[in-house]
């Protein structure tokens, strides 16, 4: 029987980076280390360079959009490389049949993202299929920006070292949980909203005046679970993370434990994983703090010689156990 395509692929964990490096990457000829964007080197200067669909379900969700998502997405992937972002192209899939009202938000809100995240969306393309040849909407978009001499080593963990702490920007999982509560009507006490945001601002504000960041990556698909087993693998160092202090918003926290998630594998679109040396945390700390973004952040774990290419989760309960790779897709179309 042939080998198909299951949500699984799409997942973000270790179906996805499987298809990734032994179809994609391998035929491409893709070099490692396979990061959010591709720095491409010119004489004058470094070109960043990403692209990414999007296909939330549904297209409207708290806190955001599909297109919010989509600058917020692109513009992330070039900021977590120690780029600039600076331009965007955008291309659209219609269904037959969608409200032009709902088009007209969706297009308004990348543009108010665009001009928050001071980049500009200079080209695109539409095209309209006929009804169930695809649900609603997908945009697809790339995107351009400069990174200065010095700072390609942040995409790539290449500097990462033992000793080196491991920050984030805020609670986890919102994004997921949001995107969930729309899809299937449900109702919080307390209402969840995504954390869609452009981080490029924040990250510019510890970059531009601290050389000791060895890497950054934004917590989407496979969420910080993933991002961390990946981090592990590119360096062949051991991860420890403390459990306790991973934040996770209350509603967050009961709607995993009723219905079984682990918050720490849930995609986000507002926050990064920061890797730094011990002796600049306190300073990245208070630049964090001071940008809305960033004024939950928190170091939640360090880097070890021990336990290599692992990444070993120091529970609440006072033990520790293995903090795996996702597998499977306990929530698609999440972006």
């Amino acid at each position: 029987m042939k080998e198909r395509i299951t949500l699984n692929h799409g997942s973000g964990g270790r179906q996805t980076n499987e298809l990734i490096r032994n179809l994609f990457a391998s035929r491409f000829g893709m070099n490692e280390p396979l990061t959010d964007s591709a720095v491409l080197k010119k004489p004058e200067a470094a070109l960043v360079f990403t692209t990414d669909a999007y296909v939330v379900d549904p297209v409207f969700f708290p806190g955001g959009n599909i297109g919010k998502l989509s600058v917020c997405g692109t513009v992330n992937d070039l900021a977590v490389s120690g780029a600039r972002p600076e331009h965007i192209a955008c291309s659209f899939i219609i269904e037959e049949g969608f409200p032009l009202d709902d088009l007209i938000s969706i297009v308004d809100s990348m543009a108010d993202e665009a001009a928050r995240a001071g980049v500009r969306i200079v080209t695109g393309d539409t095209k309209v299929v006929g009804k169930g040849k695809c649900d609603k909407i997908f945009i697809t978009t790339s995107g351009t920006g400069v990174i200065e001499k010095g700072r390609e080593h942040i995409g790539s963990g290449s500097r990462v070292r033992a000793g080196d702490r491991l920050i984030i920007n805020g609670p986890v999982g919102n994004h997921s949980i949001a995107v969930l509560g729309a899809r299937n009507n449900l109702s919080f006490s307390t209402p969840v909203l995504s954390d869609c945001a452009s981080l490029n601002h924040l990250t510019a504000c510890i970059i531009d005046k601290c050389s000791d960041i060895h890497f950054m990556r934004d917590l989407t698909r496979g969420g910080l679970a993933g991002v961390l087993n990946e981090l592990a693998g590119m360096t062949g160092r051991g991860i420890t993370i403390n459990e306790s202090a991973v934040p996770v918003d209350e509603p967050v926290r009961g709607v995993c434990e009723m219905l079984g998630f682990d918050p720490l594998t849930l995609a986000n679109e507002g926050k990064l994983l920061i890797v730094a040396s011990a002796r600049a945390e306190k300073e990245i700390l208070r630049r964090l703090k001071s940008d809305p973004l960033g004024r939950d952040s928190t170091v939640i774990g360090e880097i070890t010689e021990s336990d290599k290419n692992m990444v070993i989760l120091k529970t609440s309960s006072g033990g520790s156990r293995i903090l795996d790779m996702p597998s499977g897709e306990q929530l698609p179309r999440i972006c």
